[in-house]
């Protein structure tokens, strides 16, 4: 009962964005903001205590001014993935400006598969679904299923729409491993918290664990590594720069390899997020261990 009464209220606010329109339902997000920062607070604690970790040179009311910033990032996020059923090829290409797309095609063309990678920053959603059709490639996307099953579904089925497939996390590994080997994209956001037992890297001044699974597929298959992460401009439109994470003048042994790649993909996601802090999804306890 739970899930349906949720899934009721998601189709319903998509409805009402798709009458108000996309302009008006970004403007719309800072009702939102309001409403998950004041009054039924999501995950407050773990965004200021990631922000105690990330900046600890703020104080207390830079921090408080950032966190607001926050949601109303994650609101007009989510505002927009509501809006996607009924948002127009065209218009969709056009949300996301990507500043060398034709790097993907070079890469694509050396015949390894091609792994993509992007984060939870920005509309990754939107990144995901534009750069394919620019490219006019299929990408296959690795996603974590949701808690709700209804909302779920409703999610791959606009992920799905303009002929990317999806492909559940469960089974990710072996999937993605033949997926490259049949020479294609791959693309997943790869910067959630790893296993307590697994590799350790360096992200704001901290050790934190990583998933491994892109920089072994990356050694195993031959594939090249292309980060690429939506940034909202003051417009709504996006900006994508590709940027290729080396695997040149790697470390011997295969661990020291993973270790090193790992740590150069975080190494820019950081980069990155410092630049436009309140774009990226802090309510993930990413310093867990």
């Amino acid at each position: 009962m739970k899930n349906r009464i949720e899934y009721i209220l998601f189709i319903l606010f998509s409805w009402c964005f798709r009458l108000l329109g996309i302009n008006l339902s970004r403007k719309f997000a800072t009702i939102l903001a309001f409403v998950f920062f004041y009054l039924i607070p999501i995950r407050k604690k773990v965004v200021f205590n990631n922000l105690k970790i990330a900046f600890p040179e703020n104080d207390n009311q830079t921090n408080k001014k950032l966190a607001f910033n926050i949601y109303l990032s994650f609101a007009i996020t989510l505002v927009e993935i509501l809006y996607l059923p009924y948002i127009k090829r065209e218009k969709l290409i056009n949300e996301v400006m990507c500043s060398n797309p034709e790097l993907i095609i070079e890469k694509f063309k050396e015949g390894k598969g091609l792994i993509l990678l992007s984060s939870h920053f920005g509309n990754w959603e939107f990144g995901a679904i534009s750069i394919a059709m620019q490219v006019q490639l299929q990408f296959s996307v690795i996603v974590k299923p949701l808690r709700n099953p209804l909302v779920y579904e409703w999610m791959n089925n606009f992920r799905t729409k303009f002929g990317n497939e999806v492909v559940p996390l469960g089974i990710s590994i072996r999937k993605t491993y033949q997926t490259l080997k049949q020479k294609k994209v791959v693309a997943m956001v790869a910067d959630q918290r790893g296993p307590r037992e697994g590799v350790k890297v360096d992200f704001f001044g901290r050790k934190v664990s990583v998933y491994t699974g892109p920089a072994a597929l990356a050694l195993k298959t031959g594939a090249p590594l292309i980060c690429g992460i939506a940034v909202r401009q003051k417009d709504y439109k996006y900006k994508m720069d590709l940027v290729e994470i080396s695997q040149k003048n790697l470390p011997d042994g295969e661990e020291e390899k993973i270790l090193e790649i790992s740590q150069r993909y975080t190494s820019y996601l950081e980069k990155v997020i410092r630049k436009n802090p309140e774009q990226w999804l802090w309510m993930h306890n990413r310093w867990k261990h």
